[in-house]
Formats: C-alpha cells, structure tokens, sequence
C-alpha cells in the first residue's frame, strides 16, 4: 500500500476538506482527491461520505485512521534517526490558543523557536473561541478548560492574573471607587454572553453585574482597546494590560482572579520531534515569563 496515499489520507481525517489538506501538504486539491480514490480503490470500500461541509470518515475510514497514525509516527521514527543533531526538528506544528495569549505572550516569542529550529514552521490559531484537538483544529492546544477525555496528553501550562481594570483619563472623571457597590455609577466593557466560548471567563458575575454595558465583544484585544479609550471599566489579562501606563487596576484586593491555562496534544504525537520541541519551548519559555502572567 502506497504510503503517500495514507499521508493523503491522513490530512484529509484531521483537516475535514480537500482544499485544507492540499493546502497543509501544499498540493493541488485535485491531488487530494485522486490520491484519496487511489487509495480507495486499494482497499475496496469508501473511506470518506462526500457531504456539503466537506469529507467524513465512513466506519471503513475510522477503522483505517488509528492504523495510518501509527504508521505516521514510525516514519516519523525513521526520519528522526536519519536527522543529524544539527539539523534539529522540521515541520509544521499548529498551535491553537486564546486570543489574547497567542497574540500578546506567544507571537513574539516565537520568533525565537524560529531562529533555534530553522526548519520548524509554526501556525499559530489566536482565536477568541476554543480551538479543539480532539477535532484536530490543533496539533497543540493550550485551553481554559482541561481535557477531560480522549488520549491525550496534558499539563499544566500557567495560571494567570486577570484584574478590573479602567483607564486613568475615565477614572480621573468619575466618582472614587472604593467598594464593590461603587461600582454601580460606572459603565463596563466585557464579552457577548451568548458567545462567550468558555464559562471560566464570566468573571464580572463573582463581581458586579452591571444593568448595561457601554460595550460588549468578543475580542479581549478590543475589550482593552475600549477600556484604554474611556469607554468604561473591563476585566482584563493582566498579561494584556499591567504594562500600560494608561491603565490602572481597580479594586485591586477584590478584583483579581486567576485562571488557568492547561496546554494538551494528541498522545500519539508525543514522539515527534518537532512536538517535544514546541511543548519544551512553551512550557519553558511562559515559566521565564511568570512575573508579568501571574504577578503575585
């Protein structure tokens, strides 16, 4: 059995339609679909129901993928060993997270992982939604909520500090905030509730319920924008916002919260070396930054 075909395949299961999987192996989407029939026609059945939305695995497709996922990670063996200790990890690794952490903590640090493994390359899916693995939107994932199923690997990435904040111009003209019932001659800036991807980030409930909103999104970035032109008050990362001279924490004994960010990957892409080198990087590189996530 061709093992291109099988690479083909593989794409084809993880990304759901043929134009992201050419464009993942870099290929025509016509390729996709003549390797895919290829393949078929080898093990007699369909491997895919052709629907509207894209591709999905037939129960032949479901039984073939674990088998393929295998193979793929004793290719990826062989090609490991062939490697010399120079040439470092190589591939494609996507990796999906929040928006606010990919873009504010994780961007410019990755520019780094670049300069250390030339030949890695790295998609990174800053999102204000949940961004799933067990979907493989991600080869790694780092989330609000914790797995609770499924093999994969998980650890604890960071906890982080999040704080009501207001800029200094919009404070120095309204009333002195000094107690949670102060609260109520303010405006508030936060998320569209019914968009919220995750319950750990209704955060103003444990605070003040505000009658209205000055304004609502589903952008952290655009939430700080607002709060940093006087729209109102917000609760944001501090990671997005304890830099900004123009922002000053308010209520800060009973305005803080933590979270917690979980980071997890397929467990049968641990031994990958271009994943172990992503996870360690990570993992390492937002443990030299604790000062500024989780400020004590």
């Amino acid at each position: 059995m061709d093992w291109n075909n099988l690479r083909y395949f593989l794409e084809l299961a993880r990304t759901g339609t043929l134009v992201n999987a050419a464009r993942r192996l870099e290929v025509d989407h016509t390729t996709v679909a003549r390797r895919l029939q290829a393949l078929e026609k080898e093990v007699g059945t369909p491997l895919f129901a052709r629907e509207a939305g894209g591709h999905r695995l037939t129960e032949a497709g479901r039984q073939l993928l674990p088998q393929v996922e295998a193979m793929e990670a004793a290719v990826a063996q062989v090609e490991r060993a062939s490697l010399s200790a120079a040439e470092g990890p190589s591939g494609q690794v996507r990796l999906g997270t929040t928006e606010g952490f990919g873009t504010v903590v994780l961007a410019p640090q990755l520019a780094r992982l670049s300069r250390q493994y030339p030949a890695l390359s790295i998609d990174l899916l800053a999102l204000p939604r949940l961004v799933h693995l067990s979907r493989r939107e991600a080869d790694i994932v780092i989330s609000l909520e914790r797995p609770k199923r499924g093999p994969v690997v998980v650890t604890k990435l960071t906890d982080y500090v999040l704080q009501l904040y207001g800029s200094r111009d919009y404070l120095a003209r309204q009333p002195a905030i000094e107690s949670r019932d102060d609260l109520r001659s303010h405006t508030f800036i936060s998320y569209v509730d019914d968009l919220l991807f995750t319950k750990e980030l209704q955060l103003l409930d444990e605070l003040y319920r505000p009658e209205r909103f000055a304004l609502r999104s589903t952008s952290i970035l655009t939430q700080y924008e607002a709060v940093k032109a006087g729209a109102g008050l917000a609760v944001l990362p501090a990671f997005v916002a304890a830099r900004d001279p123009a922002l000053v924490p308010v209520l800060s004994g009973q305005a803080r919260f933590t979270r917690t960010f979980w980071m997890s990957m397929p467990a049968e892409a641990k031994h990958q070396a271009r994943m172990q080198a992503t996870w360690a990087f990570l993992r390492d590189t937002v443990q030299g930054l604790q000062d500024w996530i989780n400020p004590s």
